[in-house]
């Protein structure tokens, strides 16, 4: 809990148990500052896989798919072949997913499905970016197997916990929400609403993002975004630059309980990693952006210190940052009772966890043998700022015994801890780390 934005009696709840512990025996603990890795989950870069040599850690990649390939036939899905290719690629191996489907990619191939064409739905071939086929987005037909697809879409991965985070794409070139320099192709406010429904109800567990404000993706407050020309449209003096046409819609402040990302100027890392690394981390800090990609600095092979050095930090400033400062729980605790621990920290980076992944308490003998029990902590409370935080823990299942007790948020695709705490303390080999010691008694 955040003692900033909680009603003040619980407040008082954790008062009163600070005071309990001082009255009883117990064991108090400050932790220094450590760098946590650099490719913690669901934040920093997300590569391409097809790009070569990826040179920096990271914990995502990001995927394209054309529907066509994923719908060959109306009601014939090809979700599992997607997955034992593009899911199993070397540079994808034990990654989270983002992924974006497209109809319209310049340059490539059109990935309408044939079988909606022959529906009836128009298409108009353009010429700019490299030409491509923009299909009729307002077409009744299209509008029908859009909400279609969509709801497949989440059947096979609304609670698939290796995907992190979907962009809505399908609309526009790319799937960005855009016919530049022909607005007047591009999906009505009917279509948009349909679409940005249908993934709504498809995904309800999922963080979804849209590229721009547009149509009926302006009125959602629960709606992520992701820039795909970061930093250099991010807050240029425009009236049309990604922060500020969020700003005018209102969700500006949707950071708080979406992601925040996008993609580098494409084959710009260099400028933006050293000539212009100011504009850069101030556009990052200002949007609170989570992660980057799949153009990202981490494709780019150098050996410059000032380069990797920028890259760290902006990595580090990206999404959270959880920093646990002090720490206290009782010394003795009678197997039954509730495990209290008692936190403050702060996050120091400039979003929340966006997910409430499990966060347990492991208890470690002296042999090495591990006994698990979950808390009551929902991790998505911790924003950006100081937190104070009771814990709360059953032990009914621990047996008696001398235990060194440690944290761990499990992610729960691999079912093991993954996110660390960036605060000096011992890291058992599976993960935990380590405060003190407890005893548990009869």
């Amino acid at each position: 809990m955040n003692c900033r934005s909680t009603l003040p009696k619980l407040c008082l709840l954790l008062l009163c148990f600070t005071l309990t512990l001082e009255a009883q025996e117990s064991v108090k603990g400050n932790l220094l500052p450590q760098k946590a890795p650099y490719d913690q989950p669901l934040k920093g870069w997300a590569p391409y896989t097809t790009a070569g040599k990826i040179n920096q850690p990271y914990s995502m990649v990001f995927l394209y798919k054309s529907w066509k390939e994923l719908e060959p036939q109306e009601g014939v899905y090809k979700f599992e072949q997607w997955e034992q290719t593009d899911w199993q690629h070397p540079n994808a191996d034990g990654k989270h997913i983002i992924f974006r489907i497209y109809m319209d990619y310049p340059t490539k191939e059109s990935g309408i499905p044939d079988w909606l064409l022959r529906k009836g739905v128009q298409t108009t071939p353009y010429k700019q970016h490299g030409g491509g086929i923009t299909p009729n987005y307002n077409h009744p037909e299209m509008r029908k197997a859009l909400a279609k697809f969509i709801a497949a879409l989440g059947a096979r991965y609304n609670t698939n916990p290796r995907v992190a985070f979907i962009q809505l794409g399908l609309l526009g070139h790319w799937g960005e929400w855009h016919t530049y320099p022909q607005p007047e192709l591009f999906a009505d406010n009917m279509t948009t609403k349909i679409v940005v429904d249908a993934y709504r109800k498809a995904f309800p567990d999922k963080m979804l993002m849209a590229r721009y404000p547009r149509g009926y993706a302006a009125v959602p407050k629960w709606l992520g975004f992701h820039d795909d020309m970061f930093p250099a449209d991010t807050q240029n003096g425009e009236d049309w630059a990604f922060l500020t046409k969020l700003k005018v819609s209102g969700q500006d402040k949707n950071w708080a309980i979406a992601p925040i990302g996008g993609e580098m100027e494409p084959f710009q890392a260099e400028k933006w990693m050293l000539h212009e690394y100011g504009v850069t981390l101030k556009n990052l800090l200002d949007g609170h952006f989570s992660w980057v990609g799949p153009y990202c600095p981490a494709l780019v092979e150098t050996d410059d210190s000032g380069f990797i050095g920028n890259s760290e930090e902006l990595i580090r400033r990206m999404g959270y940052d959880f920093r646990i400062l002090t720490y206290q729980h009782y010394k003795v605790v009678k197997k039954g009772d509730p495990l209290q621990l008692y936190l403050i920290g702060a996050n120091h980076g400039v979003a929340p966890f966006y997910y409430r992944w499990p966060v347990q308490l492991a208890l470690i003998d002296v042999d090495g043998n591990i006994v698990t029990t979950e808390t009551d902590l929902d991790i998505r409370r911790w924003r950006p700022g100081e937190f104070r935080t009771l814990l709360t823990a059953p032990t009914q299942n621990i047996p008696p015994g001398l235990y060194r007790l440690a944290i761990g948020v499990i992610d729960p695709w691999t079912k093991k801890p993954r996110l660390q705490f960036s605060s000096k303390m011992e890291l058992h080999k599976d993960g935990w780390q380590i405060f003190s010691g407890i005893e548990i008694t009869n």
